[in-house]
């Protein structure tokens, strides 16, 4: 019953706790400008539309590999598990999200898995959860690197706009201008300086003095 199903749960989240796997420090960050980004879903749920829409409209220009997976079922938590691992071995990919759409706790019992949750804190990419509804909690979530409400705000997440990006290229060129100005007076100055003490030490004044 849900009754026996929140004490497994509940003995899982505790269990892993102290081993660790959801300590703060030991999550990995985002890349600030992802250009390949790994999904571990159903290729036929709601979820997978959501993200590529989201990710398409945020930035068109960002690369999805999408494993299909089971997320429901006795052969689910296998098949997210090795999404996880054959996403984490592609070299050019910078994060990955896990997610489906919301339901029961029966449902989602997939994501409370100790071997996904083992697979999920041994990757080398940083992994966004995006499980079920914004109230829904599971293992997954507290191990992943970050915990989306839902799979379209793990797409937020994942993807920055293009918007963002043209914006910081431009703030980022406004710096530089300014610091290559500034570097440029600097050295003005600098020679202005040394001009004069040439002309003050330069032998020809002791001659004509002379």
């Amino acid at each position: 019953g849900l009754g026996e199903l929140y004490e497994k749960y509940n003995f899982l989240k505790d269990k892993l706790a102290k081993k660790g796997l959801f300590d703060a420090e030991k999550k990995k960050s985002l890349p600030l400008y992802p250009f390949k980004i790994g999904v571990v879903t159903s290729p036929t749920g709601a979820a997978v539309q959501d993200i590529i829409n989201v990710i398409t409209r945020r930035n068109s220009s960002i690369e999805l590999i999408i494993y299909p997976a089971l997320v429901q079922g006795e052969e689910s938590e296998a098949s997210l598990i090795n999404g996880i691992k054959a996403l984490d071995s592609i070299d050019d990919i910078d994060h990955i999200i896990i997610a489906r759409g919301g339901a029961s706790i029966e449902a989602l019992w997939s994501f409370n898995s100790e071997e996904l949750a083992e697979a999920i804190f041994k990757a080398k990419k940083p992994i966004i959860s995006g499980v079920g509804h914004e109230t829904d909690f599971t293992i997954c979530d507290f191990v992943a690197d970050i915990r989306a409400a839902t799979p379209s705000q793990a797409a937020e997440i994942a993807a920055v706009t293009l918007e963002s990006l043209i914006e910081k290229i431009s703030m980022d060129k406004e710096k530089i201008t300014s610091l290559a100005l500034r570097r440029i007076e600097d050295e003005n100055y600098n020679i202005v300086l040394l001009e004069r003490l040439l002309e003050n030490y330069n032998p020809m004044n002791i001659i004509i003095h002379k």
